[in-house]
């Protein structure tokens, strides 16, 4: 039988070997255990362009992945829903990096981790699984699969991110131009905080931060699963806005 990463990179490569879960032989049954299948996966990706990164709350411990370079694309952006099954997206705000940020020994301070970001973007993570209910299966399994990431969808750059008061800044997600979420403040609280830890502890077993790379700071509408001819657009008054649309003609 394959190990869980082979599994999961064969659904990765074709949606026909998409399961149900995991063989119970085969299920993390921890944290580091989830990181492990995770970080074995993203060996193959050919190219690290990002991280996600996000919290329950303001106090709790992150939860991290490594997402493709394949998979991060500027806005507004077309996808096929012939090949996207689950079709979740979630609103979110992203960095991006202008200077590497490797491994040492001293722990990066907040300092350090604002100096070497270039800019913020508004952002849309899109949601697909190599699991046919991702919600059915447990935390570790979907942490195993990046929770989730199918692809990443970026807005434009602000340069001047530090003005910005994120923990009044409210965001409005539209679906085929309803308002349909809105909420002020990342559930998670400080993005910074996010940040530090991923160069801190998160990103370590790669090599650190890169600059260019691109680091999103978990969902702050939770995740909404869209129709097959959809126009996502989110908005944050302070950095604009970021648009997706899903075609139904895989040519579109």
């Amino acid at each position: 039988m394959p190990d869980a990463a082979a599994m999961l990179l064969a659904a990765r490569r074709n949606p026909v070997f998409r399961m149900s879960a995991l063989p119970a032989t085969l299920r993390p049954a921890d944290k580091a255990a989830a990181y492990a299948i995770q970080h074995k996966v993203a060996q193959s990706f050919g190219a690290i362009g990002g991280w996600k990164v996000g919290a329950s709350g303001p106090e709790a411990v992150p939860l991290c992945g490594a997402l493709p370079a394949a998979s991060i694309v500027p806005g507004p952006a077309t996808l096929a829903a012939a090949s996207s099954f689950i079709r979740g997206i979630e609103a979110e705000i992203c960095f991006r990096l202008a200077t590497d940020l490797p491994p040492r020994p001293v722990p990066y301070s907040r300092e350090e981790v604002c100096a070497a970001i270039a800019s913020a973007h508004p952002a849309i993570e899109v949601l697909e699984s190599r699991y046919l209910d991702p919600d059915s299966v447990d935390a570790w399994s979907n942490l195993a699969d990046t929770q989730s990431h199918g692809g990443f969808v970026h807005g434009a750059p602000v340069t001047k991110w530090q003005d910005i008061d994120f923990a009044r800044e409210t965001v409005e997600q539209y679906v085929d131009g309803t308002l349909q979420k809105s909420r002020t403040g990342n559930p998670a609280g400080d993005m910074i905080r996010l940040v530090m830890w991923l160069a801190n502890e998160g990103a370590v077993w790669a090599g650190g931060l890169k600059a260019g790379q691109f680091v999103t700071c978990g969902s702050w509408t939770g995740k909404s699963v869209v129709g097959p001819s959809a126009e996502v657009r989110v908005r944050f008054p302070s950095l604009g806005e970021v648009l997706l649309t899903y075609a139904e003609s895989p040519s579109a």
